[in-house]
């Protein structure tokens, strides 16, 4: 591979760019003679930052354009969050790697008040800091999941729309737009705001989204090449997981932005446990599942939860 250069397409986001580029570190600490280039692709998901992800498209909307450049050769590989990837492969294109996961919870951001450069970072009790919510309290998210979840522990929350980067999110919640803002905790702490985090919101009241915390790396699937220098960055302990994961969301059918959480773990005794939840937007009703299987039958671990989840009437509320 002496002198290969290796292209990456990305989105042009702070967070984006912090993701290509630990990418582009991983490539060039494994394959000493590679070079890396970063190629900026814009996405409609980045240029439109007023309408609500479900309204135009929600699903593919961060990660088409980006595709489209690998696709037609101006790039060689794409670099995703996994969570916004749709489990549907485009066609000419391959998961070829799947690095070490981050942290998977999602992260209840509060205000820095004006008598404080911040909030006290200590990670307190999920219920607890719930209840210092006051009534009716404006929750920023853009997130179906996040927002039925929420409603269901908290049918008196309003939740609203919030776009754009981190910082821009932090910035309004800070200028009093919200009381309280969810982001992932991923990518709070790769752009070094884990200090803004009040509280980590994990199961069995917030369930992650499907591949939260985990990059996927996209190649043209004849491109040996970059094929075998992808597969040297993967972590065959994420892949188990976020496989089981995608098989799940894609027995459902449902999008990455439907109300459908996912979280697994692995057991002393090698086994995969992948646990599952579906809700109505509302958040009133709520199903789950929990089912355990070998690592490598990680995708038929997603099917059977997949499979009681719908026996169990998921079906209708994601419809």
């Amino acid at each position: 591979m002496t002198n290969q250069t290796i292209r990456i397409a990305t989105r042009s986001s702070q967070l984006a760019l912090w993701q290509a580029n630990y990418i582009s570190d991983l490539i060039q600490k494994s394959f000493p003679d590679v070079s890396v280039e970063i190629i900026h692709v814009s996405t409609i998901g980045d240029r439109d930052q007023r309408e609500s992800l479900q309204n135009f498209g929600g699903m593919g909307v961060f990660t088409r354009e980006v595709q489209k450049a690998v696709l037609e050769n101006h790039a060689d590989l794409a670099v995703h969050s996994l969570k916004d990837l749709p489990t549907d492969s485009a066609e000419g294109l391959t998961l070829a790697g799947v690095p070490e996961r981050a942290p998977v919870s999602d992260a209840l951001i509060l205000p820095v008040t004006a008598t404080s450069n911040k909030m006290d970072s200590a990670i307190i009790d999920l219920e607890s800091q719930l209840d210092l919510l006051p009534e009716n309290s404006r929750i920023g998210t853009g997130s179906l999941r996040r927002q039925a979840q929420l409603l269901h522990a908290r049918p008196d929350l309003k939740l609203l729309e919030i776009r754009g980067n981190v910082d821009t999110r932090l910035k309004k919640l800070d200028e009093g737009e919200y009381d309280a803002i969810i982001l992932a905790e991923a990518g709070l702490t790769r752009l070094g705001l884990s200090e803004r985090i009040s509280a980590l919101l994990d199961p069995p009241l917030m369930y992650p989204a499907v591949g939260q915390g985990a990059l996927g790396l996209e190649c043209r699937e004849d491109d040996q090449t970059t094929i075998k220098i992808l597969s040297a960055l993967t972590c065959q302990t994420t892949l188990a997981a976020v496989t089981a994961e995608r098989s799940l969301l894609a027995a459902l059918r449902a999008g990455c932005h439907a109300p459908v959480g996912a979280s697994t773990r692995i057991e002393e005794d090698g086994s995969l446990i992948l646990e599952g939840v579906v809700l109505s937007p509302d958040g009133k009703e709520k199903l789950f599942v929990s089912e355990k299987n070998d690592m490598e039958n990680a995708k038929e671990l997603g099917l059977l939860v997949a499979s009681k989840l719908i026996e169990n009437g998921a079906g209708p509320l994601l419809a």
